[in-house]
């Protein structure tokens, strides 16, 4: 069986979720293999061990300052000299900002075809078959790669995590840099504010607010019904440029695209901006005192009336039960 190569991406030292639920896509294509890019003096005890739990039978790592000093040309030039060495079946990324770019060096590099932004990645009789949402998310497309290794990216929340017990082979890989891999240098690193919530694109769970909220302290609502079911918070596009709420929480075709378990919208009209960036959650809910509100053709369940009445009556239940 032909390995299926997953880049691992960490936080802090980390394993963040959506590489565990590569490697539960990957199980379905193949036998799971990691890609372990780190600095020289960073501990890996953990995240090999984290790796292992979740099925991935050999972890080819490789340490390198570029890593650390470079932008994503680096990351690239090792993960294509990895596939030249071990001729995966397929080679899956996380679909974010950083994920999409080490692909899209990475299929120039190996001359190969690249397909992003994956809702969902199944086997099929020519190779990975790979579902994508388009055209804000109003049409199911598969696609599959005719030339070269597959790269595929995968949006966080595609697959649900699998633990997988597997005694992992480490091999350490040594890559040759170019100039041209540290053509791009990080001179600074400010870290971001965290609000303790989960990242937007990788919740399970999210509450949007919208116009609806009236003004920006209508988000303090938002921020306890997400606080209260365990969720991040985002918005929509009226409200972020209203100056409610930062534009890194805006969800829509011009801001983040979310895929969670449960999405709920406050106050939401539900235009077709903001609808590409959230339909393919699996549960949709609606809270709109106009019953004619967009959104609500698209929502599993729906509640018309005052958000002011319904979203604390709603606090308020999710808190009872929780005791």
């Amino acid at each position: 069986m032909a390995e299926v190569l997953i880049l691992v991406d960490t936080a802090e030292g980390k394993v963040r979720k959506p590489t565990l639920e590569l490697l539960a896509i990957a199980a379905r294509l193949g036998e799971p293999a990691a890609v372990l890019l780190s600095s020289p003096g960073d501990e890996i005890d953990e995240v090999t061990d984290i790796l292992g739990r979740y099925g991935a039978t050999t972890i080819y790592q490789v340490r390198a300052s570029e890593f650390d000093d470079y932008g994503s040309a680096p990351r690239a030039r090792a993960l294509a000299q990895i596939v030249r060495e071990s001729s995966p079946a397929a080679v899956l990324l996380t679909s974010t900002k950083d994920g999409k770019e080490i692909a899209a060096r990475l299929a120039v590099l190996l001359e190969s075809g690249l397909i992003t932004d994956a809702v969902d990645v199944r086997a099929g009789d020519a190779g990975p078959v790979a579902y994508q949402a388009a055209f804000a998310s109003t049409f199911s497309v598969t696609s599959t790669v005719t030339r070269g290794t597959p790269i595929i990216t995968v949006k966080p929340n595609a697959a649900e995590p699998v633990e997988n017990p597997a005694t992992s082979r480490i091999v350490a890989i040594g890559v040759p840099f170019v100039d041209r891999d540290r053509a791009v240098r990080v001179v600074e690193r400010v870290r971001a504010v965290t609000s303790g919530r989960p990242e937007l694109t990788e919740a399970s769970i999210v509450v949007s607010g919208g116009r609806g909220l009236g003004s920006a302290d209508g988000f303090g609502l938002v921020e306890r019904l997400a606080d209260a079911l365990g969720g991040a918070v985002g918005a929509s596009r009226a409200a972020v440029d209203s100056g409610w709420y930062p534009h890194a929480h805006q969800v829509g075709q011009t801001g983040k695209t979310v895929a969670p378990q449960l999405y709920v919208a406050v106050g939401i009209s539900g235009a077709i901006q903001h609808r590409a960036g959230m339909q393919t959650a699996k549960t949709i809910v609606a809270i709109n005192k106009d019953s004619e509100a967009p959104i609500f053709s698209i929502a599993d369940f729906g509640v018309v009336g005052d958000l002011f009445d319904v979203v604390p009556q709603l606090v308020e239940e999710i808190d009872q039960r929780g005791r």
